[in-house]
């Protein structure tokens, strides 16, 4: 307290005029002591007293003075420092008393108006930014913003998930990619390089694992140049894999019709000129025209019937079916066929007999058909090919599993998302005359099952074999 005072404005200004005071009674000492004594010898020393009283009395009114401008000044001083650490340390709605009207007065009122506006200033920063953080969390793409050292400044939420699945995936790079990009993920370390080195807008596609993720990053610029970066990213999987998709479908359908109408023009046109000699080669000739018209026309009848079940327009006849007897049917049907190829075909299926109350019995019929079909053609000889069904539970309601299970040559793991879909083949090498098939026989097994309300599902293995899952339900299915 002592030393607190001994550091006020107010001590230096009661020393200031103590010592002034002191100055003055000296001054008037040297010269009045001694006419005192010479004019006053009688009652010089009752001058004097009343000379060092009158000194006394000067000391106690200047320290009286002292206080008096510390209750003044320094206490409204003191308050508005208080009231500058408040707002410091985040108290913006403190105010200060105005007592007066004097210049302490009007500074207290300055010093409220500044907290005030501060207080509104603060206010609408916080609304920006709690407009801005609703703004990232309600967007659908992943926003992640990196520093000049490629630290993680924000990210919203769908980033921050991104991180996560992206952080248990070693990246290959240079050996000192982490310490020259931090926090940056593999897939983002080239394009952040060359937005920092840029300084420019700057877009692409990073491809991780199976997904494709398209990416704008744009730079973060201060006085002192790019501090960081932000970047969007979106996951255009789907879109990405649509567009392939329809690429395909544009390539094969062209290379499936036009190999049966190049051999139709080219073998009526053999027939036109007269180039068969014998009954016999024109006999050969119509045939082979008859099969590629046969062809195309199961093609064309193909993308139509796929047509109509994706369009909903596909009726299910809604009948009780013994599954049981509809995969000993179809197995019988396939094995003579396994026979010539030297495959082993078999069956499993329980002691009681698997219903389902509503089903349209030709259309599972043609599924196991074309999954059968499917298994034989990529099954070597020597292998097996097994086809079972069994009462199975799921999502309490009762459905039944039927597999179909092969050793053959098995499908890629980046080619298992795409199998159901028109055209695709996951045997690049496969030629077209390998088999009698369209290409969409496994797209019409999925939307035949889906309409059923059932499911299909896919493990694959390279070299070990394939196995496809139905689940169908055993209630009738509801629209």
């Amino acid at each position: 307290m002592i030393l607190r005072f001994v550091r006020s404005v107010v001590f230096k200004l009661w020393a200031t005029i103590i010592g002034l005071v002191a100055v003055v009674l000296v001054i008037l000492g040297m010269f009045l002591l001694q006419y005192i004594d010479l004019a006053f010898s009688n009652n010089a020393y009752n001058i004097k007293l009343l000379f060092v009283i009158t000194g006394v009395i000067g000391f106690l009114l200047t320290t009286f003075f002292a206080f008096f401008l510390s209750f003044k000044i320094t206490q409204p001083l003191l308050e508005m420092k208080r009231a500058a650490d408040l707002i410091a340390q985040g108290d913006y709605r403190m105010r200060l008393p105005i007592r007066s009207t004097d210049e302490i007065g009007e500074l207290a009122g300055t010093f409220n108006h500044m907290a005030a506006e501060v207080d509104k200033l603060i206010r609408d920063l916080q609304h920006e930014k709690d407009h801005l953080a609703g703004i990232l969390r309600s967007m659908t793409d992943a926003v992640i913003t990196f520093d000049a050292r490629g630290q993680t400044i924000q990210s919203n939420p769908q980033g921050e998930d991104l991180l996560k699945q992206w952080a248990g995936i070693v990246w290959e790079g240079e050996p000192d990619a982490d310490e020259r990009h931090g926090g940056v993920p593999g897939p983002l370390r080239e394009l952040y390089d060359a937005v920092l080195r840029e300084g420019r807008d700057l877009s692409g596609k990073v491809h991780v694992h199976n997904e494709v993720w398209s990416v704008v990053m744009a730079p973060l610029k201060s006085e002192q140049g790019v501090r960081g970066a932000v970047a969007v990213l979106r996951d255009v999987t789907e879109e990405y894999r649509l567009e392939k998709l329809r690429a395909d479908f544009i390539a094969n359908v062209s290379h499936e019709i036009r190999t049966p109408l190049s051999m139709l023009q080219g073998y009526s046109e053999a027939l036109l000129d007269d180039i068969a000699a014998s009954p016999e080669e024109r006999r050969d000739i119509a045939r082979i025209i008859h099969d590629e018209s046969v062809r195309m026309g199961r093609l064309v009848n193909d993308l139509l019937d796929l047509a109509r079940m994706e369009n909903g327009h596909f009726e299910i006849k809604q009948q009780v079916v013994n599954i049981s007897d509809l995969i000993q049917r179809v197995h019988r049907k396939f094995l003579v066929y396994a026979k010539e190829r030297d495959i082993r075909l078999s069956s499993a299926l329980p002691d009681h007999p698997l219903i389902l109350k509503a089903a349209d019995e030709d259309r599972l019929e043609q599924v196991l058909t074309n999954l059968l079909d499917n298994a034989m053609r990529h099954t070597p000889a020597g292998a097996a090919i097994e086809l079972k069904a069994d009462p199975a539970a799921i999502d309490g309601r009762r459905h039944i599993r039927v597999v179909v299970r092969d050793e053959g040559q098995g499908i890629p793991a980046e080619d298992l998302p795409y199998i159901f879909e028109r055209f695709y083949k996951a045997d690049k090498a496969r030629k077209r005359g390998a088999s009698s098939g369209t290409g969409l026989g496994l797209a019409i097994v999925k939307n035949i099952v889906e309409a059923h309300r059932g499911r299909i599902s896919v493990e694959s293995e390279v070299g070990r074999g394939t196995a496809f899952t139905l689940l169908l339900p055993v209630e009738p299915a509801q629209p």
